[in-house]
């Protein structure tokens, strides 16, 4: 079997500030491959996006009182990592897509020029706009940020990130803020993502979204990873109570 493109393996952290240390992650392990979409699914509080952080070794110094395990990248080891490595894994491995666009976008930027600043070409920059399904890549790459709707604003971001042919995408709930008509196009153009061989591990708090998308669930609580199985399986048979719950509250 290949090796995966994500590997993490016993991730410990505990974050805080002074005599308020709390232990946010305790013993995590999972792995995405190539070409697959795992969703991490929990409530907010339950680490999801500390994991997310993690991977990308983007948790706050200041507030790491221990942090321990491993966290592979295309057989990179991001824990512990000197800043340079850190650098080259998050322009080369893994890119992010956010929950909110806007506040990822420059606003005093042109999307093309943000486009160039990521490393792409026009040619490149005007394939992945078209790929997203936006209309008109010219006239997107030549507006700015605030000219595009929460829909085109998030397009622009899937397009950010694949044209650096990450070998991972985090998508960290991109589709909360927007309307359920868009929403079911940007999750098909993720879906769309298997195609390029590029692992996803697409973050919500919505088990529903989860079900229909991914190839296996994660379920996150209280720091564990408490399942881990295909998205079927959890939706037909949960073992966890907290699946159960999660289930129920659909």
């Amino acid at each position: 079997m290949a090796d995966p493109v994500l590997s993490v393996r016993d991730l410990v952290a505990d974050l805080g500030r002074e005599a308020e240390v709390a232990r946010v992650l305790d013993g995590v392990s999972f792995e995405v491959a190539a070409g697959e979409i795992v969703a991490l699914v929990g409530e907010s509080g339950s680490g999801k996006s500390t994991i997310g952080k993690a991977i990308q070794g983007l948790l706050p110094p200041g507030a790491v009182r221990h942090l321990s395990g491993s966290i592979r990248l295309d057989g990179i080891e991001v824990l512990g990592a000197a800043p340079s490595v850190l650098r080259d894994v998050r322009r080369r491995l893994v890119r992010t897509v956010p929950q909110n666009p806007m506040g990822a976008l420059n606003p005093t930027m042109t999307i093309g020029r943000q486009l160039a600043e990521s490393g792409a070409a026009l040619a490149e920059a005007e394939a992945w706009l078209a790929r997203t399904g936006l209309p008109d890549p010219p006239r997107i790459l030549a507006s700015y940020p605030h000219r595009l709707s929460g829909g085109q604003r998030q397009r622009v971001m899937i397009a950010m990130a694949m044209v650096a042919q990450p070998r991972l995408l985090i998508a960290d709930e991109p589709t909360t803020a927007l309307d359920v008509t868009v929403q079911a196009q940007i999750l098909d153009l993720i879906s769309s993502l298997r195609g390029e061989g590029t692992g996803v591990l697409f973050v919500t708090h919505d088990l529903s979204v989860a079900a229909g998308l991914a190839d296996r669930v994660l379920v996150s609580y209280a720091g564990r990873i408490v399942e881990d199985g295909p998205a079927r399986d959890l939706v037909a048979a949960p073992r966890h109570p907290y699946a159960h719950e999660l289930l129920a509250a659909r």
